[in-house]
Order: structure tokens, then sequence, then C-alpha cells
């Protein structure tokens, strides 16, 4: 298979996890016999000082044209000017606007070899396997922004269409997991979570009744998500409230530097990055822990080009690297090992 990917690097640690990941998927590509065409384009703040845009037209383009997209990270201290009207987080909130991503994949699972890391006891982490679903396109994020004097206000808007797109992926892939969606809200005072809370449970009604459904207010969710998270599978929400959880999350895993996401549409080139952010204060260190972009390209692999072997070769990979006792800084201040040597690692396992 020929694949056409679309680099987008970003800011801070983004080149470094990027390439990083890309070592791995070259590897991949010659194992299993692929070829990969990679066209590299600016994104972040690092197109704010190219081009004078977060998104300029010339990414945009390669991304439209392109199977997949891998993203490092945007964002930084030298952008972070309140009072901007051109910011980093633009860029991306454009390039899942325009490529119509209203999805966000965030899977969550415990690796054995990490659990001493994780701040929970030991018997809370049996079982964690979550996959949350975060709603991308909408909600306050998108809403309208003004100032009005000393007043200040951000719009939240929902449509039954967009919830309705969410609320139906969620429910499939349960149908391959465990059978179980938890829908998070806060229902009890705001009225967009009110339409969630009613749309989510007429399409699980009316189009998935061998699925069970339960809703979580979102503050209760946050508590439960530490203190039972085995009691989850499948969890579903709007933006705002999945940014959130799915970094409280993160802490179950040992690090943010080990979770991948998919941003998904119904259609055309997926985006897939780590979850952490760019770590400016890290950058050009060879210090960044790579496997979250690394496994963002597994779920490149098994979204966008349905090469499920490949896939789960890198999985394992990752996997038997932590195994052996492998760890970048963020998991072990002793003997840690650099971005691009973990990546090789990885890559030799493969």
């Amino acid at each position: 298979m020929h694949m056409r990917i679309a680099v987008l690097p970003g800011d801070g640690i983004g080149p470094e996890v990027t390439a990083a990941a890309l070592q791995v998927l070259e590897r991949v590509a010659q194992r299993f016999g692929h070829s990969v065409d990679v066209h590299e384009a600016l994104i972040g703040g690092a197109a704010i000082d190219a081009t004078g845009s977060p998104l300029p037209d010339e990414t945009l383009a390669p991304c439209r044209d392109s199977d997949a997209i891998l993203l490092g990270a945007v964002g930084g201290p030298k952008w972070s000017d309140p009072g901007a009207t051109v910011r980093p987080e633009q860029g991306l909130l454009r390039l899942r606007s325009e490529l119509g991503l209203f999805a966000n994949l965030r899977p969550v699972t415990v690796h054995p070899a990490l659990v001493d890391l994780v701040p929970l006891k030991a018997e809370r982490l049996q079982g964690v396997d979550l996959l949350v679903v975060r709603e991308l396109t909408g909600g306050i994020y998108f809403g309208e922004k003004r100032r009005e004097g000393d007043v200040a206000i951000d719009g939240c808007r929902y449509s039954v269409l967009e919830i309705e797109r969410v609320v139906r992926l969620a429910a499939q892939l349960a149908r391959g997991r465990t059978r179980r969606v938890t829908q998070v809200d806060k229902a009890n005072v705001l009225e967009t979570s009110r339409l969630w809370r009613e749309v989510t449970t007429r399409v699980m009604r009316e189009e998935f009744p061998d699925v069970a459904i339960e809703h979580q207010l979102v503050d209760s969710m946050a508590m439960h998500l530490i203190s039972k998270p085995s009691a989850f599978d499948v969890i579903v929400t709007e933006n705002l409230f999945g940014d959130i959880l799915t970094d409280e999350a993160a802490v179950l895993a040992g690090s943010l530097g080990l979770l991948p996401s998919a941003s998904i549409g119904a259609s055309g080139p997926g985006v897939y990055e780590p979850i952490h952010g760019s770590a400016p204060d890290i950058a050009g260190r060879n210090i960044a822990n790579p496997i979250g972009t690394i496994l963002s390209v597994a779920m490149m692999l098994r979204w966008s080009f349905k090469l499920e072997a490949e896939a789960a070769a890198i999985e394992k990979a990752v996997s038997d690297v932590l195994h052996s006792g492998a760890r970048t800084a963020d998991l072990s201040r002793e003997n840690s090992l650099g971005t691009d040597a973990m990546a090789g690692l990885i890559a030799a396992q493969i």
C-alpha cells in the first residue's frame, strides 16, 4: 500500500516526537511492504512566525490531499499573550473544522510494567481499558466570543445533529467492546447538556438497544474516573468536558507522554496526535517521550488504512520495550533514554 501522510510537527517538542514516530512508521513500511510519501507543513506558532497564520492555505491544501495527518503539538509561551488575536491553537481548531473531524478518540490503558508510576492503589487499576469519544467541532470552543466592558462572554452551542453523530460513533465502538456507554454532561445546570442527555437517550433507545447506557454529571465523573476507573468502558461527552477528563485520565496510564489520539470525521483524512502539549520547557533536549505519538501512528494505520496487523505490531513493540525496562525521563529519573533512542528500540522490535 502507498500511504500519503501530511506531517505537521508544530511547536515545542512536536518536531522531535513526530520525527521519532516517522522512524517507527518507516520500519513498519519496510517490514510489511508499504511505501510512505510524507509532506511536512507548518501549523501553530511556527506557522504564525513564518506566515502570520496558524494554519496557512499552503498547509491546509496538502492536508486535504493526504490519506492521514500526523500532528505533533501546538503552542508555547512565545504566543501565549491572552490579548493576541492570532494564537497557535486556532490553527488546530480550524483544521478540525475544515476537515469535518467531529470525534476525538482517546484510548486509556494501563501497562502492567508502569503500574508503580501511577499515584493510585494497584487494585484500582486492574481491568482499566477506557475509550473516550470527545465531540470535537462544537461547544464552547467554537461558540461566540466577545467582550462587553469588564465582562467576557463565551457561548456554548450544540445541535441535535452534532450530538447524534458522535453518540452513534460511540455506540458503534461499544458494540466491539463490552457494549457499555457512559454519557457525561452537566444536565442539572446547562441547557446544552440537557439536549445532550435527551438526544443520547433517544439514539441509544431507538438504534442501539443492545448497548447499555448510563449518564454521569461531569463533576461526579471526574471523581469516579479516579476512584473506580475500571467501571467504565466507552465514555462520550462534549468538547470541553472531554478535553479536561482525558487529561485527568492520563494519570491512570502514568504519563501524558504515553497516550495517543485520533480525530476522525465521516470521510477524508483523520488527524493523529499525542494528547500531550508542546512542552516548551524540554523542547530541543531529546528527552520527550515519543510513545504517545508512536501509538498515534498505530491508530492511524488501524483507522485510516485498515492495517490491523501493522497497528498491532507497533503496539506490541511498545509493550515489549516498556516491559524490558526502557524508560524516558518522564517515566524514570535514572538511566532514562532520549527520544531518538526510545524510538529506535521500538522500531527494532518490529
